[in-house]
C-alpha cells in the first residue's frame, strides 16, 4: 500500500471514529438513505444561511460501514469550510459538487477526486475500485441530493 493510500484510509478512520456534522435538531427537513444491501444509514438535513440562498452546514447521523460515516463527515467538513471561506454553496454548486463526486465513484478508479476541491474527501476516490462500496460513500451525498431536489419542488 503506498503512502498516499495509507494516507486516505487513515482519513477515512478518523472521520468514522470521530464524525464531524453529527446531530440534528428536532423539526429539521432531513432526508434518510439506506443501504439495503448492507443495511448502512444516514440522515441528513442542510442548513442554510439566514436567506435561505446557501448552504452552511451539514448534519447527520447514521450508522454502518466506516466509508458511509466517514463519507458523511466528510461532507459536513467540506461544507463547513467551504462556509467558513465565505464560499457556502449556492443550490447548484452543491448538485456539481455531488455529480462530481458520483462521477469519480463511478470511474472503478479512472478518476481521483480532485483535492483542491473535495479536500479530505478525496480520500473516498480510492473506494470507486470497489463497487459493492460505493453506495457506502454514496450515501450522504445522495441525501443532500434528494433535499436540493425536493427544495427546488417547493
Amino acid at each position: 500500500m503506498s503512502g498516499l493510500e495509507q494516507l486516505y484510509q487513515q482519513i477515512i478512520l478518523d472521520h468514522s471514529k470521530h464524525p464531524h456534522g453529527v446531530g440534528l435538531e428536532p423539526g429539521e427537513v432531513t432526508s434518510h438513505q439506506r443501504n439495503p444491501v448492507c443495511g448502512d444509514e444516514v440522515t441528513l438535513a442542510l442548513r442554510w444561511d439566514a436567506a435561505g440562498e446557501r448552504v452552511t452546514e451539514v448534519a447527520w447521523e447514521g450508522s454502518g460501514c466506516s466509508i458511509s460515516q466517514a463519507s458523511a463527515s466528510l461532507l459536513a467538513t467540506l461544507a463547513e469550510e467551504s462556509a467558513a471561506e465565505g464560499e457556502a454553496w449556492r443550490p447548484e454548486e452543491l448538485r456539481a459538487l455531488i455529480d462530481e463526486f458520483r462521477e469519480a465513484l463511478r470511474s472503478r478508479g479512472s478518476i481521483a477526486l480532485d483535492e483542491e476541491r473535495f479536500g479530505d474527501a478525496a480520500a473516498l476516490s480510492g473506494v470507486s475500485r470497489f463497487v459493492a462500496r460505493v453506495k457506502c460513500a454514496m450515501l450522504a451525498w445522495v441525501a443532500a441530493e434528494d433535499l436540493l431536489s425536493r427544495r427546488a419542488g417547493v
